[in-house]
């Protein structure tokens, strides 16, 4: 039997404010984590990772440093960066497009058989129904998160569970 194909789906923002929150360092190599979440005895395919590009207006210092954490990811052995967008609401801005693209890309790729199991790092429970017709297209679903920012509606619509910890980002560092 051949080598199950894994593909990563990391929800950028997501996974950010998990780190900090959990209180990890927010410096990781995306294809490393791919790596360590496939596991020795699967094939990883690749590594989506989906954020937004901030507003060079707004704060020209943290674009710029975004915009060389965004070109390192570029740089990442199979890591592909897929950015939203930001839109203004009220005096804040809010992400566009990211759920959504989480969602098309996975079932895009199921649908073309692309890889036999999907592996969603992030706790937004609004990425569950994405991952139920994902299951429903035959393949195996996993989900990747945090202790702190759990989704129980993404826990109830996976196959496999990984708690990101310290011990694994240990692994995935630059």
């Amino acid at each position: 039997m051949p080598e199950p194909r894994v593909m990563v789906f990391i929800d950028g923002s997501n996974f950010y404010y998990g780190l900090r929150d959990n209180g990890f360092d927010t410096q990781v190599n995306f294809g490393k984590l791919g790596r360590e979440l496939a596991g020795p005895d699967r094939r990883l395919i690749r590594v989506y990772y989906y954020n937004v590009s901030l507003i060079q207006d707004v704060d020209p210092e943290r674009y710029e440093r975004q915009q060389a954490f965004f070109s390192a990811v570029r740089q990442q052995h199979h890591v592909r960066l897929v950015l939203g967008r930001l839109v203004p609401r009220g005096n804040t801005f809010v992400e566009k497009g990211v759920d959504t693209q989480i969602a098309v890309d996975m079932l895009r790729h199921a649908s073309t058989d692309t890889y036999d199991v999907a592996i969603l790092v992030s706790g937004d429970g609004d990425l569950a129904c994405a991952c139920e017709a994902v299951g429903e297209l035959g393949k195996n679903v996993e989900n990747a998160f945090f202790t702190r920012g759990r989704s129980q509606q993404l826990h109830n619509c996976s196959d496999v569970y990984h708690e990101i910890n310290g011990a694994m980002l240990d692994r995935c560092r630059p």
